[in-house]
């Protein structure tokens, strides 16, 4: 909770305007959210994104003339489609004011359609689907239309009321609507804010730059912001030197709806947290205190010291590029399960991997460092490659997820079982020496091979146990005799071995 605002400060009756609609364009990877919004604001950023997922949030804002003629403003939040960054999508359905629920002609709906609707309806924001790549040979608008009801998603004429345009980012068809759609259902919400206030709203991103330090991405929900004031977001804060529109370019003051970036907080701000602006530091920082003693009663009692009972316990290390990357990949490192073994992950951070990450982790040669879309500078490289610590930096999330599952199972610690090979029922005792006994039987099940180790069964008993030394079939030396044949063998044990007895044959193997 932040402290109250004076009515010096904010106006006495802070009079609410009009604002510009925030818009969130999900769904599922590859289903054309970013060419869509490439179309849309004439640039290109897909070609620039590794492996060609968006991999963090990105905010625009455009103008579209509505049917009156009157240039209006847009606010688009991009968002990843790919699993990995559900937590990211729920931030910025909790950011937005309308969701374009983005589907494919050509694929229909899939899981993350789906997760992309949920997290849009538990947020209560209105709906628009836009059914992409109809330029495609494979596109079939009425069974995306059909599949959508079918997962309950009920569009108009299909049994519900979401609004849909059917569309293609490569000619342009079908986008104007689009928008046109996009300002209707804002009017319809009648979305409000005052230009008065001090500006709130949420964090949208935060990320670690080499040059600048800890970057703020901002959107503005309600109020004013200007160079001069601070910022409080949690436990993070920020003097507002200058400002910077989704551009690039430094502006002195933003608005309501805008997207901003904001450099110079203490800590990386949470993604998804609120933030505040403020007159003065001291009033951002009794704002940061109010929130750190109520997360410290919040939590006091929710303290969990234990220590995992497995035998195997992998600590790791993670530095992103951003803090909504990082969210991503604990998402993901979550679902990794290996019987056996946890995995623990024991500090986080947003930037270059450095020679203190690696002091940090050199308690244990068991700890892993995992970069993504980071550097690793030459220090720490050369710090990691003396003390023993294994440092990994990946550029797609799925890479560095399928690389961790494998070193896990890898680590993970075996136990060694008996897996039986094969039977064989003794028939007929030829004789015996010291120690070693000669019997003629048929294979009943699976192989018998020279130098197995066999149990002695009799009457379903395991009464001891021996190993063949010497394997004949048809009075010919062999290594192996297959299911349904007769041999004979020399079997050593201890135990002595008799006609109608059982030997199984096992293997000892590690798991």
């Amino acid at each position: 909770m932040a402290p109250k605002k004076s009515t010096t400060e904010t106006g006495s009756k802070n009079p609410e305007t009009s604002r510009p609609p925030v818009v969130t364009v999900m769904g599922h990877i590859d289903h054309g959210k970013s060419t869509l919004l490439d179309y849309i604001r004439k640039t290109n950023v897909t070609e620039k994104e590794v492996g060609g997922i968006t991999q963090r949030i990105s905010a625009y804002q455009v103008r579209h003339k509505d049917e009156g003629g009157a240039e209006r403003v847009i606010t688009f939040l991009d968002t990843p489609g790919h699993e990995a960054f559900q937590k990211m999508r729920f931030h910025s359905a909790a950011a937005a004011d309308i969701a374009i629920l983005v589907v494919s002609s050509e694929d229909g709906v899939k899981e993350q359609t789906l997760e992309a609707y949920r997290a849009a309806k538990e947020k209560n924001i209105p709906v628009i689907v836009a059914i992409t790549k109809i330029d495609k040979p494979n596109a079939n608008v009425e069974r995306a239309k059909n599949m959508l009801a079918e997962n309950e998603i009920y569009i108009e004429g299909y049994g519900g009321d979401l609004p849909y345009i059917p569309l293609s980012s490569k000619t342009g068809e079908g986008v104007k609507e689009l928008l046109d759609m996009v300002l209707l259902v804002a009017e319809m919400a009648d979305l409000k804010g005052s230009p008065e206030k001090l500006a709130e709203g949420v964090i949208i991103e935060s990320l670690m730059d080499s040059k600048k330090g800890i970057v703020g991405t901002l959107l503005i929900k309600d109020g004013v912001l200007e160079q001069g004031m601070f910022i409080s977001s949690g436990t993070s804060l920020a003097p507002v030197r200058f400002i910077e529109n989704f551009l690039g370019a430094r502006i002195e003051k933003a608005g309501i709806s805008d997207p901003v970036r904001v450099t110079g907080w203490s800590t990386p701000p949470p993604v998804g947290l609120e933030f505040h602006a403020y007159r003065t530091k001291k009033e951002a920082e009794q704002a940061i205190e109010l929130f750190t003693e109520n997360k410290n009663s919040a939590s006091k009692n929710n303290i969990n010291t234990r220590e995992p009972e497995n035998e195997c316990l992998i600590p790791i290390l993670l530095k992103a590029e951003t803090l909504g990357s990082l969210d991503a990949i604990v998402h993901e490192i979550d679902k990794i399960k290996v019987d056996g073994c946890t995995i623990r992950i024991i500090g986080t951070g947003v930037g270059t991997i450095t020679e203190t990450d690696i002091k940090a982790a050199s308690g244990s040669t068991d700890t892993l460092i995992l970069g993504f879309g980071v550097k690793l500078d030459s220090g720490a490289k050369e710090l990691g490659e003396r003390v023993g610590i294994t440092v990994s930096v990946f550029d797609i999330i799925y890479k560095l997820t399928e690389w961790l599952a494998e070193e896990v199972e890898k680590r993970r610690p075996r136990i060694e079982v008996e897996e039986r090979k094969g039977t064989i029922k003794i028939l007929k005792m030829f004789g015996s020496t010291k120690g070693a006994y000669i019997v003629g039987g048929r294979v009943t099940e699976g192989v018998i091979t020279l130098n197995d180790k066999v149990k002695i069964m009799r009457r379903e008993f395991e009464i001891g146990r021996g190993e063949i030394t010497e394997l004949q079939e048809q009075k010919m030396k062999t290594r192996e005799v297959l299911e349904g044949k007769e041999c004979g063998m020399k079997v050593a044990s201890k135990y002595e071995i008799a006609p109608g007895d059982i030997l199984e044959a096992f293997a000892i193997v590690k798991k």
